[in-house]
């Protein structure tokens, strides 16, 4: 579990995060959604350590993560997992080599047990003969899937994954969210998707909190939020419908 407790954030004077508390359960996908400039981004970096909050605090399980020091996160970050939006691979590496990174840094595995544990992961993803290849080599929805090899070779508790669709066509999109959600439940993780794409929120959204200008608007089930009194999320709900719908090849 993920807590976060009266998280204040401001950049020059601006608020981007009011008072934002909210809870994200363990073994389920937890999706942020919001408009651009909501602050859903900005909560998404505070959770994770790479914007420290102005006040407030965040929880892993029974731990303060906001007040630990430089070396006593680092306990914490061994746990994380990240999947950044472009994939964030290193070009010059292969794929076999960029999902060994964090083993590298991380453990003293022997090299046999790195790329043991290397290989499950490339399996788990669907990608066991692409080892040998560089990340010009691949498409969007490989490069994805090695982003996410990468982030689970730690076996991590808590994974963030930052729209992980963008650039996606749908039917590929539809893999990368299924794949997450059942790494998710196969594996017990806190799993925090910062996301837009409403075929997502209605696939694999099992708990949703809605940002609306820095603040928590709304937070509900996928079920829920087709049914929800609430005029903003409507809004947000028909004008994303509205562009995907806008986005179809004639």
């Amino acid at each position: 579990m993920i807590h976060a407790e009266h998280i204040v954030k401001s950049f020059d004077g601006r608020t981007v995060l009011d008072d934002v508390s909210v809870e994200f359960e363990t073994g389920k996908t937890n999706l942020i959604i919001g408009r651009s400039g909501s602050g859903k981004t900005v909560l998404l970096k505070t959770l994770v350590g790479l914007h420290e909050p102005d006040r407030g605090d965040v929880w892993y399980d029974d731990v303060n993560f906001t007040q630990l020091g430089f070396r006593e996160r680092k306990a914490i970050r061994k746990d994380i997992g990240m999947i950044f939006q472009g994939g964030a691979l290193l070009d010059s590496s292969t794929v076999e080599e960029n999902v060994k990174l964090p083993l590298d840094l991380f453990t003293r595995q022997s090299e046999e047990e790195k790329m043991e544990r290397v290989n499950f992961c490339l399996q788990r993803v669907r990608l066991e003969n692409a080892n040998k290849h560089y990340p010009a080599e691949l498409s969007g929805g490989m490069i994805k899937r090695v982003a996410i090899a990468r982030a689970i070779v730690l076996n991590p508790r808590y994974l963030f994954c930052d729209e992980p669709n963008s650039g996606l066509d749908p039917q590929t999109s539809i893999v990368i969210d299924n794949l997450i959600h059942d790494i998710t439940q196969e594996y017990g993780i806190t799993t925090i998707i910062n996301t837009h794409d409403m075929n997502s929120v209605m696939e694999i959204g099992e708990k949703i909190v809605y940002i609306y200008e820095g603040r928590k608007w709304w937070e509900g089930t996928k079920e829920d939020i087709l049914h929800a009194e609430n005029r903003e999320l409507n809004d947000f709900v028909f004008a994303s419908a509205m562009a995907k719908r806008a986005r179809r090849p004639v």
